[in-house]
This record gives structure tokens, C-alpha cells and sequence, in this order.
């Protein structure tokens, strides 16, 4: 199965639970004092790929993707609602979470991890 998420170029596997797009219009106002609104749309559409979670994880695929956010800026490729299309854009992780689940004895360090979570935003820039 090809992979639904893409970040820096590397495949990664679809989240199984959480996830959710958002599109968000960013405007120079809001309403005046009769309740209309007085606004302009300012610049493109803004995404955000909220709530990405995989109940499990390895230990080496979950830092494998940490650690594509380690340049903190990263190109991911998504599928666009809008369009219904792939889409890439320049975004970075919200905050990264995750449970060890699975010990090794010998190292004591994770080998699966549980919840693992992250958001990634939409940086805004326009081409």
C-alpha cells in the first residue's frame, strides 16, 4: 500500500486513528459594530494535518519520523480535500507525543511506542 503521508520525500505510514485536515482563510478583519463583515481574504488558504495518531509504532519508525522534524521545517506531500489531489507544502510539527509500550531488558530504551501523535501546520508561504 503506497503511503498517504510524505515528509522531506520519505514515505511514512497513514495514521491509524485522529486524523484530521483543516483549512483555514485567513482575513484582514472581522465584522464592524452592525455584526457584517468588513474583511478581506489575505493571502492563499492555510492548512493543518491535525491529530495525526498511530496506536502503535516500532521504536525505529517513530524516530524516524522525529527526526525528519529535526531541521524543524519540513516538505510534506498529503492528500488536498479541495482539490482531491496531492498537495506539498512546507510545514512544522506541533508538539510530538507518545507512550513506550514495550521495553527492551537488556537497554531498558522503548522498542514499540503507543499514541504516538503530532500535528504539522501549514507554514503559509506562498509560491
Amino acid at each position: 500500500m503506497a503511503g498517504m503521508i510524505y515528509i522531506n520525500g520519505k514515505e511514512f505510514p497513514a495514521p491509524d486513528r485522529g486524523l484530521g485536515f483543516t483549512v483555514s482563510t485567513n482575513v484582514s478583519d472581522g465584522r464592524n459594530a452592525l455584526g457584517e463583515f468588513v474583511g478581506q481574504r489575505v493571502g492563499r488558504d492555510q492548512y493543518k494535518i491535525d491529530g495525526m495518531q498511530w496506536t502503535f509504532l516500532d521504536a525505529a519508525t517513530w524516530a524516524a519520523i522525529l527526526q525528519e522534524f529535526s531541521q524543524f521545517v519540513v516538505v510534506v506531500k498529503f492528500p488536498d480535500m479541495v482539490r482531491n489531489d496531492w498537495i506539498t507544502l512546507r510545514m512544522y510539527p506541533g508538539n510530538r507525543t507518545a507512550v513506550p509500550w514495550e521495553i527492551d531488558p537488556n537497554t531498558m530504551l522503548p522498542t514499540v511506542y503507543a499514541d504516538c501523535k503530532v500535528n504539522i501546520i501549514d507554514c503559509g508561504e506562498v509560491d
